[in-house]
């Protein structure tokens, strides 16, 4: 049998800030534009997503043009770039403007405090677009669960359902102050986690809902332990059919995102078996 050639990486694709905006204490807006994204799309999925590429630390330097397969046979792995993972808030065809949101913590990460820096005119590239999620226009309702990591794709679905749709979204956030405005008729019930833990509130309020009646379809994301809670309350407790749910966790409480993306599949890949095993057959 001949062996087939090397499959070559993927080419990132490379925009320019455009601008930023600090839209709440720790929510940081990043829009880019430029003609590197006139080849992109992302109008498929509300829970579109790219792959930033970073270095890893100060002072590595790629080589121009970037080139991710020069990179990988000339440089070390530990100076290879590093990526995070960002929903797609927005993109504008016509303008080229990519809008990708940004949850912030001070100095901690690596992402937040890129975004709160970034200077207008500076290069980006990432990889992408990835996706699987938009709203089912056959369901007779639909459940918007998770916490700051899933506000940009709850917003972008409920801003996508057209007049007349039946949907409930629950947010939780830090506090009042990091509530947004979206643009859309449907309600969404704000949580305030204060010094709770994340996703105590979310768990109480989807338990206590008084489900309506019909297929829902259901989009579940945020903080892999309560994301795992309310996977068991709603496939196995509610015995909600799989397919009529999108739920997995966006990052881990203790893991940065190189050591959760490198446990993810394997973790949900578990706790899908075993609350599968408790689950009524398809």
């Amino acid at each position: 049998m001949a062996e087939r050639p090397a499959r070559r990486p993927r080419k990132p694709h490379s925009a320019q800030v455009v601008r930023t905006e600090r839209l709440t204490p720790h929510m940081q807006r990043v829009v880019l534009g430029g003609e590197g994204l006139a080849g992109f799309a992302a109008d498929t999925c509300t829970d579109h997503y790219v792959k930033l590429l970073f270095p890893p630390s100060e002072g590595v330097t790629y080589p121009e043009p970037f080139d991710m397969e020069r990179i990988r046979e000339e440089l070390p792995r530990e100076q290879w770039p590093v990526t995070r993972t960002y929903t797609v808030r927005a993109f504008d065809p016509e303008t080229h403007e990519l809008t990708l949101d940004f949850v912030i913590h001070g100095d901690e990460g690596l992402a937040g405090p890129w975004a709160m820096r970034v200077q207008p005119g500076e290069t980006v590239r990432f990889m992408g677009p990835g996706g699987a999620y938009a709203p089912d226009p056959s369901a007779d309702w639909h459940l918007l669960v998770g916490d700051e990591s899933a506000l940009p794709a709850i917003a972008r679905s409920l801003e996508s359902l057209p007049g007349g749709t039946t949907a409930h979204a629950f947010v939780e956030v830090s506090g009042p102050e990091e509530e947004q405005k979206i643009d859309s008729d449907i309600e969404v019930v704000w949580l305030h986690r204060g010094d709770r833990p994340v996703g105590e509130t979310l768990l109480e309020a989807v338990r206590s809902f008084d489900f309506p009646e019909g297929r829902m379809h259901a989009f579940v994301h945020g903080e892999a332990h309560f994301v795992k809670e309310l996977r068991r309350l709603l496939r196995v407790e509610r015995e909600i059919p799989r397919e009529d749910l999108s739920i997995s966790g966006y990052w881990r409480l203790g893991h940065n995102e190189d050591g959760w993306q490198s446990s993810k599949r394997e973790w949900n890949a578990r706790i899908e078996a075993e609350q599968e095993g408790a689950a009524p057959a398809a």
